[in-house]
């Protein structure tokens, strides 16, 4: 039966959201400003370069995607991926809890609830503070610099290491496979596509993962790590896929969340000095400068549920079985909902979707990603006030993370000391 879509203007009813070409310089945001407006529950009817793979209902706005994200009965994340294009096998998607449905979702990320509570995670301040310096001590005597490469990479790379309890020698090999993993369509960063991730990088996650599990059940410790191989949920320890998948879950989420948010932001304060000049001004505006990049430039630019039965979402009927994608970098530029929506404003501090839409998949992370892009953003403003652009930035060729690949910028001679000092 042919699928009927009703309420689409004729000129959106044959756009694929997910054209590549569309996101050569970052999230279509023209293109997800006409759906708001005109098809807010829109429908790809193919995936352009996955032949196999069947279409989508792309939501748009913030209460669309807050409605898919708190209904799990009626939009699942185990049922089909949590991707628009499923790249990773789905039985390897299925052994995290992103790819869970409750109960077992919820027994699951219980384990790790412990760990990243606001308080835990503020105890770690001075530690993440003293990772930032260090890393833009290396950048002393330098004239220009990538601030992807140079300093959010190295920096989440470590944090996140720290936690897991990954030694700081092996942070550049996993920053290049998570790197990999996730960023399928750069030919740069996965020079193969989804063959580089089925033959390259799964085989050696689970052969890292191997050994560190090894070391941990011979010698347990107290990071994460650790925590994942002698956990039990309903009596039973976790099988090996299910503890190398949930390694990669945080170790994916810790290397590429900050590190995209951090980057994007400092491009637009680089880009509005009136901004950057309110927080050297002002640093206590940092918190409110944090939850605008959120707002405006989400880690992650979509997730997708499958609806588990027929249903209806702002005048759209859904079927049964058929895939439904939450696009972030849509919703946290609604102009209903935030005024100015395109203009990056660091006294804003807005509510926006960067870390989930409510119910029970938010982000477990987001006190540690909101600590890490503070610091992050007071140690370099700090220490460069006056950097500047030296090049054009380029995008990740992604439609699902949502970050950039290079910054250069030009360094303004530093100033001494820390801004937590």
């Amino acid at each position: 039966m042919a699928r009927v879509v009703t309420s689409t203007r004729s000129d959106l009813s044959d756009v694929l959201v997910s054209e590549l070409e569309l996101w050569r310089d970052g999230p279509p945001h023209e293109l997800f400003g006409r759906l708001r407006s005109e098809c807010p529950v829109h429908w790809t009817g193919s995936v352009p370069g996955y032949p196999e793979e069947a279409g989508y209902w792309s939501v748009t706005r913030p209460e669309d995607i807050h409605t898919v994200s708190r209904d799990w009965r009626t939009y699942s994340s185990e049922l089909g991926g949590i991707t628009s294009v499923g790249v990773f096998p789905l039985e390897l998607i299925r052994s995290m809890f992103i790819g869970m449905d409750p109960p077992r979702h919820d027994r699951l990320k219980m384990l790790f609830q412990a760990g990243f509570t606001p308080r835990r995670i503020a105890a770690h301040e001075p530690a993440i503070r003293s990772i930032v310096a260090g890393v833009l001590d290396r950048l002393e005597g330098r004239e220009e610099s990538d601030l992807v490469a140079d300093v959010a990479q190295p920096v989440v790379s470590r944090v996140i290491g720290s936690f897991m309890g990954v030694p700081p020698e092996d942070d550049a090999d996993w920053a290049r496979l998570m790197n990999s993993a996730l960023s399928v369509a750069d030919p740069d960063l996965s020079p193969r596509g989804v063959q580089t991730l089925r033959e390259d990088n799964i085989p050696e996650l689970f052969e890292r993962c191997r050994r560190l599990i090894a070391e941990r059940r011979e010698r347990p410790t107290d990071d994460l790590t650790s925590l994942l191989v002698n956990a039990e949920v309903e009596g039973e320890r976790l099988e090996e896929q299910e503890i190398v998948m949930g390694f990669f879950l945080l170790m994916a989420a810790g290397n590429d969340s900050t590190k995209a948010t951090y980057c994007a932001g400092m491009r637009a304060l680089l880009e509005q000095p009136d901004q950057r000049r309110r927080l050297l001004e002002d640093p206590s505006l940092i918190p409110s400068a944090v939850e605008e990049a959120l707002r405006m430039f989400p880690a992650f630019a979509h997730f997708r549920r499958t609806a588990t039965r027929d249903t209806e979402l702002a005048g759209q009927t859904i079927r049964e079985g058929e895939k439904v994608v939450m696009w972030y970098v849509s919703s946290g530029r609604d102009e209903a909902r935030y005024e100015d929506a395109d203009h990056f404003d660091v006294r804003r501090n807005p509510e926006h979707q960067a870390f989930g839409a409510g119910g029970r998949h938010f982000c477990l992370g987001t006190a540690l990603a909101r600590l890490e892009l503070r610091v992050l953003f007071e140690e370099t403003l700090a220490r460069y006030p006056d950097m500047e652009l030296a090049g054009e930035p380029t995008f990740v060729l992604s439609t699902f993370v949502n970050q950039l690949k290079t910054l250069p910028v030009r360094l303004s001679p530093a100033v001494t000391g820390s801004a937590g000092a």
